[in-house]
Formats: structure tokens, C-alpha cells, sequence
């Protein structure tokens, strides 16, 4: 059997007559939807890029006018190769290593050797290194936050995530802010063999858990049957939060006693949230007036929490927005004044959901990967904060307690990743875009970042190539093996650098005279001596080759969320200043930041209520169900959900009501940022007072009667370009609010599923 992995779920390869067909791998409870449209997005010769392209403006003239629109010539591979060495070796000797960024974000590929991000950073640092990114748009403020409340970094704090079987034997009560959904955990990086999530839920939720789902939307708790919905107004968690922990200890329900043990800074916090401080208790009936929750709810909730085995959860998505740090930390501060933290089923929750594997109860294994090497440069940048460093180069910023300064970046190296999918306000991103002298991007598909590109480089997609799939939390090591042959003119990435390193005079060190499969043999090999450490042997590479799938013996690795500091804080010390859970925080109070003080605190969004009592909604912008962020948005399972073709809206049938808005309409919807079509879909199980547009539609802006609109539904054409706080810099993508009203102009066609204007090269 041949097997191919994604990281949406691993498929046995199939032949169908001619034709290859891909289907789930036996064993998986809820094969992924995304799966569904694999196939046809990633084989879309409309959108394939089959050549080396270089912009017509750039290649002419060198122009910067980098918009969707522009003309590209192809040219071959040689020349293609030698404008991008010529160009990296000009930027580096006139301007240094640090003037090129090389920000490449996750997720091309689920296989461990074409992991574009390993391969560009091996190319970069031989060449001398480059400016890179830290942090992740899926939850930079818990990043920065956690080392100093917890002494984990985010990383580690997943990784001992308490197991779900614990939960289902243990838990009583959930209290989960943001949803724990299947539509989420269907992904996972570097790869999954099953989705184990809803079946999870429905073990606990049998055993006797009951769910509280806050969320603006039921849809984010609909694989929990009988969940009560909190129908939260959007980023206020973290008053509600507080006011729960105001009501508990206004009852004398708080567990003083585990404060004082496990604890730090509870006196401050204390005299914050009780009003001493500020002359506001943080009551039920304060954080109704903001949260649109009822205070008896509040309070009726406050009353449960204490007399249930409980576990308080927050998903990824709570903290993507103005002030992101403070509902986790409130979040942690909560399930701290229960005391129930450290105990098996209870506590303390982040990410359920959000990707597959939290929770999992499965050794962890550090697989080997492709070496990168060291950077030489140290200047990074926070990942969301692209834009700004590329429009305000010596500019000072605060992260993550240091003064930083953007450096001048002349030239972009994107492979493997899509910023105009994934960052906020992409129409100011547009013109940040216009600044660099070169962009060079590794791409398979006409995306936006593709057509905003100087050099395209047509790159294989991982249905194309031969790759090894290794999740240190996913008990199967896959082989992938092809399933058609490269398209067209495309190679791989390390194929590309490859070319590039000998153009550059370090072809040998990059490749190490392996060829692709020596490496895959090199990867077992390093991978058969931590399965020796583990007790287990791996089978030899060519038994692995055939038979395509391995499992790792199973050995059940129940975990309990900072068990080992509950058992013996003096002898397990948390890595936090005072070694005990931070609820206040000396270094962060001492950084005196505006915007993120030193213990949990309610701060009102920059846009919210105001806004909507002006007729304007909130703006909700979950993970799609069809596709992975924007992969596979040309996929049948992503097209079958548009309506004419646009991305579609969910609204609550009074909104549309009001509006004038029916089912199936094409609706605008505008903010200060810029405005996008979408169709209207009706949801009682939605606020009033909010609109949800899934993120991933690519991005296709087009004049409509002198105006730029995106026409296709890409939320980010609305959404809002700045940092959560001082301290993580994190994106706000869910704070947002927008007008909301039917189109009734022209429909225009869509451009982004078809290829820019091909121009061949005077060689070709």
C-alpha cells in the first residue's frame, strides 16, 4: 500500500483506472472534510504556476508596483536562478544579511525533509543569514505571556496539556471560552494519522461532563450535545472572566490556600478585581453591562464552578485579539483560585480543539529533522508585524520586555507560506508590499503572494514529491509517496536551493553531496536511533518504503497539566521569578506597558461597543471547515461551500432581516481598513450583533466604480494591522467591527482562480 500525509489526515493511495485517488487511512474516527478537495485544489491548472515567472515591471524597469494585475514573463530555470543569486549576493554586499527577510511561515507540508521553512533557513544562514520571525499567528500573545506566568513556554505548556482521558474520567464541568470544535481539530503541524477530538468529547460528555460554551457562536461547541451557550459578546472574556472569580471570592469559595502555596502576586490581583485599587468590584453586574451575559447567569455559573470537578479552557482563537494576553491569564488566574489545578481532569485548558494532538495521550518522540544550521544574524521581527517593519524601517517597538528597531528590508524571500492570506489588513500589507527592492517567492499556485512576487519559482505540492511524515505526537511515521509527477516545470524546494547554493559557491555544503533520497535515508536512520532509545526498533528503509506505514508500539502517556509542581513546588519550581504561577508579575508591571499591565485586567478593544450601537456588527473570523487557513481554496470541498462563488457570511436572520439581506444574497460588508463581498448564510445560533466570515479566501482585490473591494470574501481586507500589547506584539484579527448591507451592484467575476497574464520569455 502507498500512503500520502497532509496536515489534515494521512490517505492510502488508490487507483481508479487511470486515475489516482486518494482515501482516508482505516482507523480514523472523523476523517477530515479538508481532505475532500486535496486533490483537486493542489492539481488546478488554472491556478498552477508552470514555470519560472518574473514580473514584466520588475524585470523592465525594476518597479515596485507590486498589485495583482501586473503581466509576468516566464524565463527558464537557469535564468530564473541566476537573477535570484544575483540579486541576494547584490542586497547582501550592499546592504548586509540583516536587509533580507525571510519570513517563511509553516505549513506547506506535513513531511518531515520538504518542510519548506527547514530548507529556506539552511539556504539562508550558509548565504550568511537573514532577518527572521518569531512567534506564530496562532497564539503569539500566549507565546510572549506564558514563560513569565507559567515558566513554560507555549510549546512545552501544549505538550503537558492534560490527557483527555483524564478529563473524561475526571471533569465535571467544562467551562470552555472560544469552542472546542472538530472544524478546528482537524489539523495539526507536521501532520496526523486521526482526528480524535469529537470522539473524545462525546467519551466525557457520556461519562456525565457537562459543557458552558462561551462564544459569539454555538457553532463553536456543536460536537458537544446538551452544551449551555454563553453567547458572549466578542472580546470581552476576559470581564466575564474576572467577574466569575469576583463572585467566587465575594462567596469565600476561592481556595485561599492553594494561593498562598502555588501562587504569586494574589494580593494585587485581589485588590484589582474586589475594587480597592480602582474604586470598580468586578461583579457580576459589572461584567454584564459589557459582556451581554445576563449577571444571574454569572453568578450561577460562579456557584457551579466551585462545587464541580472543574476545568477551565480557553482555544487559540481567544487571545488573536486587542489585549490577547488577558483573558489567558485571567483564564489561569481563575482555575488557580478553584485549586483544582495540577489534579487529573481538572484545572487549567489551552488549545483543545484548536489543533488535534492536544490532549493526546501518546509518547512524545523528538524526530530528527533537516539541520538548519546557525543564523549569524540576530535581528528578528514579530511574525505579525511584517507591515510595519517593512513601512517604518528604524522605527522602536517594544517585545516581549526589549526596546527593538525594525531593520531596513530590502528584499523578501517567502517559500512555503502566504502572507496575504494569514496577515490583517492586507490592503495596508498591499502598500508595505511596494517597499522592498525584490521579492522572491517559492510558490505552487497563482496566490496573492504569488502575483505580488518579482520572481515566482514554480514549486511542487507534497502530492508531488517523496517525503517522510514525523509528529513527535502522532504515533504513525508515514511514507509519503507521490501521486502524480512534478507539474509542468515545478521542483521542490531543497531542488531549488540546491541550484541556488552552487550559483552561490556552497552547493556542497548545503546538500552534502546527499541526494533528496540519501536525506530520506539519512532521516530514518537518525529516526531508528531514537526509537532505540525508546526501546522499539524501527524496520530497515526499504521494508519502511514498501510497506509505507509504521506504528509506534503503543504506550499510553497520560498527562496532568503542572501535576509535578503541585505534588512538590520546592522540589519541581515553576521557571517563573517567584518559581509559583504568576498571577501578578513583577518583570511585566515593571515594563509599564499601557496596554498589558502587571495581572489580568479588563481593557476595553479598540473597536467594540461603540461601534455597534452605530449599526455596526462585530466581525468574527473562524477557521474555515473546507480548507486549511487559504490551502486548497481552489479544492471542490472549499468551492462547494461559496455561494456565487464568494466566501460565505453567517448572520443572524433578525441582522439580515433588518438589513434587507436574504439567504443566498451577496452581501458587502466595510470597515475602516477596506470592504469585501461575501454570501449571506442565515444562523439563529449567532448574536445579533455579529457577522462570521471564515479566513482563507484568497485575496482578490478589484476596482469597482473607482473603489479597490475585495470580491471574493477574505475577512483580512477588514480586519485590524496592530500588535495586541507591548509585550507579544500579537496579531488582533478578531477585533474588528463592519457595516453590513446587500450588494447591489454588478456581481464581478473572479480573478484569483485563474493565472495572471503569462507573457514567454524572449529565450523560451
Amino acid at each position: 500500500m502507498k500512503y500520502t500525509a497532509a496536515h489534515w489526515g494521512c490517505y492510502e493511495i488508490h487507483s481508479d483506472g487511470a486515475e489516482q485517488v486518494l482515501k482516508p487511512v482505516a482507523g480514523d474516527p472523523s476523517p477530515s472534510v479538508i481532505g475532500g478537495g486535496w486533490m483537486s485544489g493542489a492539481f488546478d491548472e488554472n491556478i498552477r504556476v508552470a514555470r519560472p515567472s518574473v514580473r514584466k515591471g520588475w524585470l523592465e524597469d525594476r518597479n515596485r508596483n507590486r498589485c495583482s494585475d501586473d503581466s509576468f514573463v516566464e524565463v527558464s530555470w537557469d535564468e530564473a536562478l541566476d537573477l535570484v543569486a544575483t540579486e541576494l549576493i547584490r542586497v547582501r554586499e550592499a546592504h548586509g544579511n540583516p536587509a533580507i527577510f525571510a519570513g517563511s511561515y509553516g505549513w506547506a507540508s506535513a513531511g518531515r525533509f520538504h518542510h519548506a521553512q527547514s530548507q529556506l533557513r539552511r539556504f539562508m544562514n550558509l548565504a550568511g543569514g537573514y532577518t527572521g520571525a518569531r512567534t506564530t499567528y496562532s497564539h503569539a500573545a500566549a507565546e510572549v505571556l506564558f514563560p513569565y506566568i507559567t515558566g513554560f513556554s507555549n510549546f512545552q505548556l501544549q505538550e503537558n496539556m492534560t490527557s483527555w482521558g483524564h478529563i473524561a474520567e475526571n471533569c465535571e464541568l467544562l467551562l470552555c471560552f472560544g469552542g472546542i470544535s472538530g472544524r478546528t481539530a482537524q489539523i495539526a503541524s507536521a501532520g496526523t494519522s486521526f482526528h480524535e477530538v469529537e470522539s473524545a468529547l462525546a467519551t466525557a460528555i457520556a461519562k456525565g461532563m457537562k459543557v458552558i460554551g462561551v462564544s459569539p457562536s454555538r457553532s463553536d461547541f456543536e460536537d458537544m450535545p446538551g452544551a449551555e451557550w454563553i453567547a458572549i459578546r466578542p472580546g470581552t472574556d476576559t470581564a466575564l472572566i474576572l467577574a466569575l472569580a469576583f463572585e467566587i471570592h465575594a462567596a469565600g469559595r476561592h481556595d485561599q490556600a492553594f494561593l498562598d502555596r502555588y501562587t504569586d502576586g494574589w494580593e494585587p490581583f485581589c485588590a484589582y478585581l474586589t475594587g480597592t485599587a480602582d474604586g470598580q468590584p468586578k461583579s457580576a453586574d459589572w461584567a454584564a453591562r459589557i459582556t451581554g451575559v445576563p449577571a444571574r447567569t454569572i453568578r450561577d455559573i460562579a456557584a457551579r464552578l466551585p462545587n464541580s470537578r472543574s476545568m477551565v479552557s480557553l482555544a487559540w482563537g481567544l487571545q488573536r485579539a486587542d489585549h490577547g494576553e488577558q483573558p489567558i491569564w485571567a483564564g489561569l488566574t481563575l482555575a488557580a483560585m478553584l485549586g483544582q489545578i495540577g489534579q487529573p481532569g481538572t484545572g487549567f485548558g489551552f488549545g483543545y480543539g484548536s489543533v488535534t494532538p492536544v490532549g493526546r495521550a501518546t509518547r512524545f518522540l523528538s524526530w530528527p529533522s533537516v539541520p538548519q544550521g546557525r543564523n549569524p544574524v540576530s535581528e528578528v521581527i514579530p511574525v505579525s508585524r511584517i507591515a510595519d517593519a517593512l513601512l517604518h524601517p528604524g522605527e522602536t517597538y517594544t517585545f516581549d520586555s526589549k526596546n527593538c528597531t525594525y531593520p531596513d528590508l530590502r528584499l523578501v524571500y517567502w517559500a512555503g507560506g502566504n502572507p496575504f492570506h494569514h496577515h490583517q489588513d492586507l490592503f495596508r500589507l498591499e502598500q508595505a508590499w511596494q517597499r522592498p527592492e525584490t521579492v522572491i517567492v517559492h510558490e505552487h499556485s497563482w496566490t496573492a503572494t504569488a502575483r505580488r512576487a518579482d520572481i515566482v519559482l514554480p514549486a511542487t505540492t507534497p502530492l508531488e514529491r517523496t517525503d517522510i511524515m514525523m509528529n513527535k505526537r502522532d504515533p504513525a511515521l508515514v511514507y509519503m509517496s507521490p501521486v502524480r509527477a512534478p507539474f509542468a516545470e515545478a521542483r521542490d524546494d531543497h531542488e531549488i536551493f540546491a541550484g541556488l547554493a552552487a550559483r552561490m559557491g556552497f552547493a556542497k555544503a548545503f546538500t552534502e553531496g546527499r541526494s533528496q533520497k540519501d536525506w530520506l535515508r539519512w532521516l530514518w536512520s537518525e529516526a531508528g536511533k531514537v526509537a532505540q532509545r525508546e526501546g522499539f526498533d524501527l524496520p530497515d528503509f526499504e521494508a519502511f518504503e514498501a510497506d509505507g506505514f509504521f506504528t509506534v508500539p503503543d504506550e499510553p502517556a497520560e498527562r496532568v497539566l503542572f501535576q509535578e509542581f503541585v505534588t512538590d513546588p520546592d522540589g519541581s519550581p515553576l521557571g517563573t521569578e517567584s518559581g509559583r504561577l504568576q498571577i501578578s508579575s513583577p518583570c511585566i508591571a515593571g515594563l509599564a506597558l499601557p496596554d498589558c499591565p502587571g495581572h489580568p485586567t479588563w481593557m476595553p478593544p479598540i473597536e467594540g461597543t461603540a461601534d455597534v450601537e452605530q449599526g455596526m456588527l462585530y466581525l468574527v473570523s473562524p477557521q474555515p471547515r473546507t480548507r486549511l487557513h487559504g490551502q486548497l481554496d481552489s479544492g471542490a470541498a472549499s468551492k462547494g461551500a461559496k455561494i456565487a462563488g464568494r466566501e460565505a457570511c453567517r448572520l443572524h436572520p433578525d441582522t439580515a432581516g433588518d438589513r434587507g439581506i436574504s439567504e443566498g444574497d451577496v452581501v458587502i460588508l466595510e470597515s475602516a481598513r477596506g470592504a469585501c463581498l461575501a454570501g449571506a448564510l442565515l444562523d439563529p445560533d449567532i448574536r445579533r450583533d455579529c457577522v462570521s466570515l471564515p479566513t482563507g479566501a484568497w485575496f482578490d482585490p478589484q476596482v469597482i466604480d473607482g473603489r479597490r473591494i475585495e470580491v471574493h470574501g477574505n475577512p483580512n481586507a477588514l480586519t485590524i494591522d496592530k500588535g495586541a500589547s507591548g509585550l507579544s506584539q500579537g496579531n488582533i484579527a478578531h477585533t474588528a467591527t463592519v457595516h453590513v448591507s446587500r450588494w447591489t451592484g454588478q456581481l464581478p467575476d473572479l480573478a484569483v482562480h485563474l493565472p495572471p497574464r503569462i507573457e514567454p520569455g524572449p529565450t523560451r
